[in-house]
């Protein structure tokens, strides 16, 4: 799963305007299941077209037993998904993902069958390949469309922990440039194991850093403050927090951000006079600054992963490239 740099930047604008990023995440989620819709639909019909003389197992044939097939692509063709056979079997080997998903389809097939016997209706999907149509019968195309909800489900929920966890770097860093912190003290590229498990580092002069936490997330979620204690962080910047969250977390002194309205962002200011990190006060226009920050540490293009760190150690070249700025303002 892949989210391109022109969305994570849009989610990145919003969240420090205040505005909420999910329909980012849905257009997305829209493009790439309409993607995979169409390519279904055209191995389905290339499937049957190849199978004419045999029955619904045609399906079974191709779609579930080719060697081809990923393990991911046997579980949601039988209309599982990878998190319930790991529930299940304590193991998505693809043994037993075949194993599994084959029982399952075996189960489907016999629902659908007793479900058409008992009510008179009739479905027929037609897919038109290539100038030639292909007739899905009721039982057939139940079992299609059976597929297509769990892939969209699969997709939306491997999209979201996806955006989130690309959000998390580029978010912080471009916090830290609006508020002109010099880049030595916010700088991810020589990370110690001990200090990799947290989604981002803040240095204070003497070296000291202090783990952060991005919890994008919707409303009351507890968790997200959960991870905080956990993980023993010492700032959480997240789009939205309870007032539960944000009393325990000013007993426990943890340094909070919460992005839900227009000026929500200028609270990160207090966060590094907190921590003694330098800073400037930012009263320019927002998304002017970010036009120039994001197009330093992200391209629009479609990627596995986000690094800016990587942008930053390309960028230190002087001795003394560390104190300087990720980017200046006028």
């Amino acid at each position: 799963m892949t989210v391109t740099g022109a969305v994570i930047k849009n989610i990145i604008r919003k969240l420090l305007a205040g505005q909420d990023y999910r329909s980012e995440i849905v257009t997305l989620l829209d493009a790439e299941f309409l993607q995979y819709v169409i390519a279904f639909f055209k191995r389905v019909a290339c499937a049957k077209l190849e199978n004419k003389n045999i029955t619904v197992d045609w399906y079974k044939k191709e779609l579930l037993l080719s060697a081809s097939l990923t393990k991911e692509e046997i579980a949601v063709h039988s209309g599982l998904n990878m998190k319930t056979i790991s529930n299940m079997y304590n193991s998505t080997s693809k043994k037993i993902v075949l194993e599994a998903s084959l029982e399952h389809y075996d189960a489907l097939c016999d629902a659908i069958i007793s479900l058409t016997e008992q009510d008179d209706f009739d479905v027929t999907l037609t897919i038109k390949f290539r100038n030639v149509s292909v007739d899905l019968s009721i039982n057939e195309s139940l079992i299609v469309i059976n597929t297509l909800a769990v892939k969209r489900s699969a997709l939306r929920g491997g999209l979201w922990s996806t955006a989130g966890k690309q959000v998390e770097k580029p978010l912080m860093i471009s916090l830290c440039a609006l508020f002109q912190v010099p880049k030595k003290y916010f700088d991810q590229g020589n990370l110690p194991d001990s200090q990799r498990e947290s989604d981002f580092y803040l240095f204070d002069d003497t070296g000291k850093g202090f783990p952060c936490e991005v919890k994008l997330m919707g409303k009351g979620n507890p968790e997200s403050a959960d991870a905080v204690y956990a993980r023993g962080s010492r700032v959480l910047i997240a789009n939205t927090l309870s007032d539960l969250n944000k009393e325990q977390m000013d007993a426990n002194g943890i340094l909070w951000v919460e992005l839900k309205e227009t000026d929500d962002y200028k609270r990160f200011e207090h966060v590094l006079n907190a921590l003694s990190i330098p800073c400037k006060h930012f009263t320019g226009d927002l998304q002017r600054a970010l036009d120039k920050i994001l197009d330093s540490i992200l391209s629009d293009d479609v990627q596995d992963s986000v690094t800016p760190e990587a942008v930053l150690r390309e960028s230190e070249q002087t001795e003394d490239s560390g104190s300087q700025l990720l980017v200046e303002f006028e």
